[in-house]
C-alpha cells in the first residue's frame, strides 16, 4: 500500500541516522486531552496508563472527538494516586487509581473488551459536561485486545483503548513538510501521536524498521491513516476547516488503505519495564 503514496524518495537517506526522541505525548483517556511527559515506562500493550481510561456510551460504545469534538478540552492528568478529569469552566473530578468498579463489556471499532466502570461521579461529570448521558471506563488489564494479526505479521501484539496498535510516532521533519504546504501550520497535537522522533528527514518513519531502546524494541506495522479529528482544534474542541485533511489527499493518499497516512504505528516486541526518556537517543533500524 506504500507504494500508493507520492513523497520525494530523494529526501531518504540510508541507512537512517540514530533517532532522537524529542518528545513523549500521554494518552490517559482515549480521545481527551494528551499530556507531555519526561519519561514513562514501556509495557507490553505501549507506554504505561495510555489509553488505559475511555468514555463510553451507557451501552458501552466507545464515544470520541470524531463524534464529540469537546472531549479535546477535557485535560486528564494522573498525580496523587489518581486519575483528574478537568476543563475550563467545568471544574474536574478525580478518580483513584486503585479503583477497580463494576465489570462491564465495552467496544472499541469492532472490538468487545473488557472493562471496569469508573463510579457515578466520573459518569455525572462527563455528562453534564458533554450534554448527554456518559460513562467514564478503565481497561481490564485481564482481557486481552491484539492489534490485527495481519499488519504484526502475526505477532501478538496487545493494545488497551487505541484504535488499533501500541504507538504512533511522527516525526518533526514530516510535520514541517507539512506545515509548508498548508495555509497555516498545525502544532503537533493535532495528530497525536505517542514519539515525537527528531533526526530523520521528512517521512524517514515510513521507512523505519524498528526502533530501539536498550532492552526495548518497538516495531513499525502500519501507516496510520487520518480521520477528522486531525481538524479539530485540541485547544477550543472545535472542528477548524478541513485541513490538514485537504491537503494530506494531494500527496499522501494511500489507495490500498483508502485513506491519507500520515505518522507510523508501532508494536512493542520487547522491553516490558523499560523507561523512554524524551531528549534519548534511539537505535534505528
Amino acid at each position: 500500500p506504500l507504494s500508493a503514496i507520492r513523497y520525494p524518495l530523494s529526501a531518504i537517506r540510508y541507512p537512517l541516522p540514530m533517532v532522537l526522541l524529542a518528545a513523549l505525548h500521554l494518552y490517559p483517556v482515549k480521545s481527551c486531552r494528551g499530556i507531555a511527559v519526561a519519561e514513562v515506562t514501556v509495557t507490553g500493550a505501549g507506554l504505561e496508563h495510555d489509553r488505559e481510561w475511555m468514555v463510553v456510551t451507557p451501552e458501552g460504545r466507545f464515544v470520541t472527538q470524531r463524534e464529540e469534538p469537546p472531549l479535546a478540552r477535557v485535560v486528564a492528568a494522573l498525580d496523587g494516586g489518581a486519575l483528574t478529569l478537568a476543563a475550563a469552566g467545568a471544574g474536574s473530578v478525580s478518580v483513584p487509581l486503585e479503583l477497580r468498579g463494576g465489570e462491564v463489556a465495552v467496544t472499541v471499532w469492532r472490538d468487545r473488551c473488557r472493562a471496569f466502570d469508573q463510579g457515578e461521579d466520573a459518569a455525572r461529570w462527563l455528562s453534564d459536561f458533554i450534554g448527554r448521558p456518559l460513562r467514564l471506563v478503565r481497561f481490564d488489564p485481564a482481557g486481552r485486545r491484539l492489534s490485527e494479526p495481519a499488519w504484526t505479521s502475526g505477532v501478538e501484539a496487545p493494545n488497551r483503548f487505541s484504535d488499533g496498535f501500541a504507538l504512533l510516532a511522527i516525526s518533526r521533519a514530516s510535520l514541517a513538510d507539512l506545515n509548508a504546504r498548508l495555509p497555516a501550520p498545525l502544532p503537533v497535537n493535532r495528530f497525536r501521536p505517542n514519539l515525537v522522533l527528531d533526526g530523520l528527514p521528512p517521512y524517514g518513519e515510513d521507512r523505519l524498521t524498528e526502533l530501539v531502546a536498550g532492552a526495548a524494541r518497538l516495531r513499525r506495522v502500519k501507516p496510520c491513516t487520518r480521520c477528522v479529528i486531525t481538524s479539530t482544534d485540541q485547544a477550543t474542541g472545535t472542528v477548524v476547516g478541513d485541513e490538514p485533511l485537504r491537503t494530506l489527499k494531494s500527496y499522501r493518499w494511500d489507495a490500498g488503505l483508502r485513506g491519507v497516512a500520515f505518522g507510523q504505528n508501532l508494536i512493542v516486541l520487547a522491553g516490558a519495564g523499560v523507561r523512554l526518556r524524551a531528549g534519548q537517543e534511539l537505535h534505528a533500524a
